[in-house]
């Protein structure tokens, strides 16, 4: 794998964060998205103008799947886009697609479930005896292994490899004792499913609900609207969202090429402070603008959803089932609590999931996981478009990290469905605490 070094910053992106910012140099861009509710703030800063105040003329394309985003802005099709988190870190580490991709600004966390079908469902009843609240895989486990018994497989459905939700679903299998598979690059076996309980594969987002009807999966870890959508035509039942897995979930950035920075470095940055205005609009007033944006959303030029499917998630409720609303003010999060900032132990947190899962084949040293964090994630590029917000009077200072003093690393953190505590700056150690997954210098047999 190819590491490369942090780039000097300050250089190549603005000669500091308090100099004033110059035009931009690519006025007319092209952005991607996928057809999912966390893709709001690209619509909210087109549909409010704040592309134009920075002088940018945005058009935003729906893509087909997430592997066709990635290859359009690789290739220079598209300008940037919304991506999956773990996307630029695989491109940097050669999982799958090698290329150099950066990111200056995380646009939201949380806003994933994960459902499984009717009948599923009430083959679990037992094991959960009236439980009430975050349902353990635990309960998954006699399901699936009556399946076995019949030698039937047990098929679920994620998005992408590398993306937070083939993670949280994983995470949640494993937590409760069932094994998601692991992947083996150098065998060439890339499927994710070796020594696997629960058979897990791609679907993209908007199919998740008719391949579930059709039976091809069983149950799919997915953002919204598409949980609220199974729920709403009868198909299946949110058993769980990515909050209760991990309530600070990575979610969706902003992802551009390395070149496209270097080579428009106020461009870059006049796209996260549009960015960022869309991001706390969303979020401002305990959520009071969710309801339009669910309207703006349900445009087919966007997510193309029905707007009350959009509401049960997006105005700070989920919907578990019919008469199951239980309040969810952070089921997604676009600029509250530093939603928006790119922490490096954000990107940490994926790389650890890629090798517990064996995308990352071999042991890495901590500092190892710290140098692809730096290289990819860009706070630097994030300060910049904050400090201008706050000196054009559209922000004030306190709604933001403490830039003189934030390292990039939160807090150590517990709040995991297995109570497991996450350190960024020690991530060997926190994988030596899964007794399902790869650590150290074990490897794929």
């Amino acid at each position: 794998m190819r590491i490369w070094g942090a780039l000097c910053c300050a250089l190549l992106l603005g000669t500091s964060a308090h100099a004033e910012l110059g035009p931009p140099e690519k006025e007319a861009l092209r952005l991607g998205f996928i057809k999912l509710a966390d893709m709001a703030p690209l619509a909210v800063a087109y549909e409010k103008g704040f592309f134009e105040d920075e002088g940018l003329y945005v058009t935003l394309e729906p893509q087909a799947n997430w592997k066709v985003l990635l290859d359009r802005v690789i290739g220079g099709e598209l300008d940037g886009a919304q991506m999956l988190a773990g996307q630029p870190l695989a491109a940097h580490v050669g999982i799958g697609t090698q290329a150099e991709l950066v990111t200056a600004l995380s646009l939201d966390r949380n806003g994933n479930a994960i459902t499984v079908a009717n009948a599923v469902w009430q083959q679990m009843q037992p094991a959960l005896a009236g439980q009430t609240g975050a349902v353990s895989a635990a309960a998954l486990k006699p399901v699936v292994a009556q399946y076995r018994s019949q030698g039937k497989p047990f098929n679920m459905g994620m998005v992408f490899p590398v993306s937070p939700h083939n993670y949280e679903l994983r995470y949640w299998l494993a937590a409760g004792g069932l094994h998601p598979g692991f992947y083996a690059p150098a065998r060439g076996d890339n499927a994710g499913q070796i020594q696997a309980d629960v058979l897990l594969s791609v679907t993209p987002p908007p199919q998740m609900p008719a391949t579930l009807e059709a039976g091809t999966i069983m149950g799919y870890s997915v953002g919204e609207p598409w949980n609220q959508q199974a729920l709403a035509k009868g198909l299946g039942v949110p058993v769980i969202t990515d909050a209760e897995i991990w309530h600070s979930n990575p979610e969706k950035v902003l992802g551009v090429t390395r070149t496209f920075a270097e080579r428009y470095p106020n461009t870059h940055v006049r796209l996260i402070k549009a960015l960022l205005r869309a991001a706390r609009w969303l979020d401002e007033g305990e959520n009071r603008n969710r309801a339009e944006a669910a309207k703006l959303l349900a445009r087919p030029d966007y997510v193309g959803a029905d707007e009350q499917v959009l509401r049960a998630s997006m105005t700070g409720t989920f919907r578990y089932g019919k008469g199951d609303e239980r309040p969810a003010p952070d089921f997604t999060l676009f600029f509250r609590h530093q939603a928006s900032y790119p922490y490096y132990s954000d990107a940490v947190w994926l790389l650890t999931q890629m090798r517990r899962w064996g995308q990352i084949p071999t042991g890495q040293s901590d500092a190892w996981y710290d140098e692809v964090a730096r290289a990819v994630y860009r706070p630097d590029v994030y300060r910049q478009a904050a400090e201008a917000l706050v000196a054009e009077g559209k922000f004030n200072a306190d709604e933001f990290v403490d830039f003189a003093n934030e390292s990039g690393y939160r807090a150590p953190d517990a709040g995991f469905i297995d109570g497991h505590r996450f350190d960024g700056r020690r991530p060997n150690d926190y994988l030596s605490q899964f007794p399902i997954g790869l650590k150290g210098d074990e490897r794929v047999q």
